[in-house]
């Protein structure tokens, strides 16, 4: 194997201690002055695994070849991508211990700035060496943990670590049950932060204490740009969240990426929101998506995008706008709105006479590119409609989730996977992971470089 040119001799990397039976092992508080290895990665994790007694994952073996391989050609930026849900070869999940590992290789590294880890078991443990980490790697600017079994300790841990890093600009912990004391600490941590632009906290069971701080932390903050809320453990019926969220929006004048998925949010809170948005200037990206908003919801939006130029995406998924909502979203985008850019009515109980009106503002509306209407009612002036649209170039395949086809001189709509946020969960087998169709949302408002 090829080696890269060394930052220090052989002899200066201090070899770590032998390795304990404590639940926190000595070896890896131990690490922490060690210089760049003399070879290449595959191998640094060889001898580090020979050195600990640790077990040597195939998986991580032949990652760190391949990044090896992408060193040699001259690339830097390179993400190590060691993510517990593919497909395509046999996967041990990353552990803790494994994990520690995987923060000496990359400690110092300069040719590696993002670390995908998502859908491993590296839990608290892992955590607190994430967090040293971030405290020590200097070129960091990605990283990935949703999904990993990090609870409210290791969510403090990480939070914490975030305090004097400035190199850190995106960060997802979704999935990670943090609950409120965790997001705390993140709300608190955004308060001294001057660096992240992006943070996912959703489907982490952040509690209502939690989302307010956010809300009240971002008032001040000026340099968070994408924010995802999704799925908090809320109670009562007062809509609490978007009260304090519609006030964050009307004071902060940087977000620009605003996700409020699974908020309970009904017609009221949906008023708040828009309310908020006559005087905000800077959110390009709203998703409301899975919440119970209804037509009456629509008269408040609609009216917004009459006089709103800074909304580019809407996500109006799993909601229950009806005809009567698409009529009220297709005036407003026919005869005033020429900001909005792609809008997802996804299962929201629309039948043909509000999609076919859906299609006839693109007519007139030249800058709405991408609309998605799959899971409503389909009739035939429907798919004879979205058919046109494509047929004529108004509305490219990419930019919409159904696809026409005949049978026996009958036009019918196949559902296609593009989407707004397709790959938010998961990546595909193959292909591009991060293809423009499959996530149009945040191609559209790119906030960092990855999802």
């Amino acid at each position: 194997m090829q080696r890269r040119p060394q930052q220090a001799g052989p002899g200066s990397r201090t070899p770590p201690s032998a390795p304990s039976a404590t639940p926190t092992p000595a070896w890896a508080a131990a690490d922490c002055s060690a210089a760049e290895p003399v070879g290449g990665l595959q191998e640094y994790y060889y001898e580090l695994c020979m050195e600990k007694s640790q077990e040597i994952k195939p998986f991580i073996l032949h990652i760190l070849q391949e990044v090896d391989e992408e060193i040699e050609k001259g690339l830097v930026g390179i993400t190590l991508n060691v993510a517990g849900n593919c497909h395509l070869m046999p996967v041990e999940r990353v552990t803790g211990e494994d994990f520690w590992i995987l923060c000496r290789i990359l400690k110092n590294n300069p040719y590696i700035n993002g670390l995908d880890v998502r859908y491993n078991l590296i839990s608290d443990v892992g955590a607190s060496y994430a967090a040293k980490l971030l405290q020590k790697q200097h070129n960091l600017i990605y990283l990935n943990l949703m999904f990993n079994d990090i609870g409210p300790e290791g969510g403090e841990l990480i939070a914490k670590a975030l305090h004097k890093n400035t190199t850190l600009k995106h960060l997802r912990m979704t999935g990670n049950k943090i609950e409120n004391k965790g997001g705390m600490f993140f709300a608190a941590m955004l308060q001294i932060n001057s660096s992240l632009e992006k943070l996912d906290v959703g489907d982490c069971d952040l509690g209502m204490q939690s989302v307010i701080a956010f809300a009240t932390v971002l008032t001040q903050n000026q340099t968070i740009k994408g924010l995802n809320l999704n799925r908090p453990i809320l109670y009562g019926e007062q809509e609490e969240s978007t009260v304090h969220l519609g006030h964050m929006l009307k004071e902060n004048q940087c977000l620009v990426e605003l996700h409020m998925c699974k908020h309970d949010i009904k017609n009221c809170g949906m008023k708040q929101l828009c309310d908020a948005l006559y005087l905000n200037r800077t959110l390009r990206y709203l998703d409301v998506s899975c919440n119970k908003i209804t037509q009456d919801g629509m008269v408040c939006l609609a009216d917004v995008l009459k006089s709103n130029t800074t909304l580019e995406v809407i996500d109006l998924s799993f909601n229950r706008i009806e005809n009567a909502g698409a009529n009220y979203l297709s005036d407003a985008l026919a005869s005033h709105n020429r900001t909005l850019k792609a809008l997802s009515v996804v299962s929201n109980k629309i039948e043909g006479e509000g999609l076919v009106a859906l299609s006839q503002s693109m007519k007139t509306n030249p800058t709405l590119s991408n609309i998605y209407i799959w899971g409503n009612k389909f009739d035939e002036a429907t798919r004879v409609a979205y058919s046109d649209l494509i047929h004529m170039g108004r509305l490219k395949s990419d930019n919409t989730d159904v696809e026409p086809f005949v049978v026996d001189g009958h036009v019918y709509l196949a559902e296609v996977s593009n989407g707004l946020k397709r790959h938010y969960y998961w990546t595909p087998g193959y292909g591009e992971a991060c293809s423009p169709s499959s996530n149009a949302g945040f191609t559209l408002v790119p906030v960092g470089q990855y999802l």
